[in-house]
């Protein structure tokens, strides 16, 4: 299970959904993932990783960019890495690094539902296309296990939003039922303004009385927290909650608000620390995700992981968040680059 990575753990019947619950405390680092949406592909909408890719953002330059983050995050102590099959490569570069260094204590964690069509151009007109079918939650599980294969112990619906086809696709979510009764965790990531919607609806999806997903993957950040109520009900019912985007697409750490400035020269680190301070604030987040484009990035981001905030700064932090609307809309306005 996808918690089986956090210390001794003993089991919970809730209705509907067997979870397993830690008896043994975790570190911030063992909270913390390394997520490659930023590495996998040469164009994603990520701010400030011009001057931190490979300049040719070449198939090779990339993937040696991605095996020396995923080298420093494993050295660090970081145990989990999340993919998706539309994130380029991502899946290729990570299952060659897992291959190349053996390593078998990694908890990987997947997403099917859209599929790269960028061609590996940074002028692509589109560069991924969603699609939440049966048939391509089959071709894409084939295409992740033939990748990565057992490694993979989480694996979700990539941006579910409300007017997706899932909620009414009976076969689809039998399969995904078939999927997380084999013993994969099935889960679903969100996206937009209505995420605590989503969140609350998908969440109780059955079939045949057992709860077909038993993780999230939300977008929180100081500056779009509005998720985090129905994100904290959904744990408290047994939820395993991943929290992404916690940088808000490199807007804090380009333009960052004064209170996070001030937090961050408070503890000595950089405004992405504080933001990923922040997120593993919140109590009810098993898994911070971080995206980093760099051996520089990754580890000023993990500065997060040492910097306590205060209640007081906390507070502070919440005062920058936008109305959802808007702040879905102006991560609708990145481009791709």
């Amino acid at each position: 299970m996808y918690n089986d990575l956090y210390g001794a753990a003993l089991k919970v019947r809730i209705p509907s959904v067997t979870v397993k619950r830690m008896t043994s405390p975790r570190t911030r680092i063992d909270r913390t993932g390394l997520g490659l949406a930023a590495l996998g592909r040469p164009a994603y909408i990520n701010l400030g990783r011009d001057g931190a890719l490979p300049a040719d953002r070449s198939v090779p330059a990339l993937r040696a960019a991605t095996h020396e983050v995923l080298d420093d995050a494993y050295l660090a102590g970081v145990r989990q890495v999340d993919v998706a099959r539309s994130y380029g490569l991502a899946e290729d570069f990570l299952a060659s690094w897992l291959r190349e260094r053996g390593h078998r204590d990694v908890l990987v964690s997947s997403k099917w539902g859209y599929a790269y069509v960028g061609d590996w151009r940074l002028d692509a007109e589109v560069h991924e296309a969603k699609e939440h079918s049966l048939g391509r939650f089959r071709t894409q599980w084939t295409e992740s296990t033939g990748l990565l294969g057992a490694a993979i112990s989480l694996y979700q619906v990539h941006s579910l939003t409300p007017d997706s086809p899932l909620f009414t696709d009976e076969p689809l979510l039998e399969a995904l039922a078939e999927l997380a009764a084999s013993g994969v965790r099935v889960g679903f990531s969100t996206s937009g303004p209505a995420q605590a919607d989503v969140v609350r609806r998908a969440s109780a999806l059955e079939v045949a009385g057992q709860r077909v997903f038993t993780a999230v993957q939300s977008t929180w950040n100081v500056l779009e927290p509005s998720v985090g109520e129905a994100l904290a009900e959904v744990r408290e019912a047994g939820f395993t909650v991943l929290l992404k985007e916690t940088l808000a697409n490199g807007r804090l750490v380009v333009d960052p608000p004064e209170q996070v400035r001030a937090a961050a020269a408070a503890h000595g680190v950089g405004p992405d620390a504080i933001a990923v301070a922040a997120a593993l604030a919140q109590p009810w987040a098993d898994t911070v995700l971080i995206g980093p484009s760099s051996r520089a990035q990754l580890a000023s981001n993990l500065d997060g992981t040492k910097a306590a905030l205060s209640g007081a700064e906390l507070a502070a932090l919440a005062e920058p968040a936008e109305n959802a609307e808007a702040y879905w809309a102006r991560r609708s306005s990145l481009q791709w680059r």
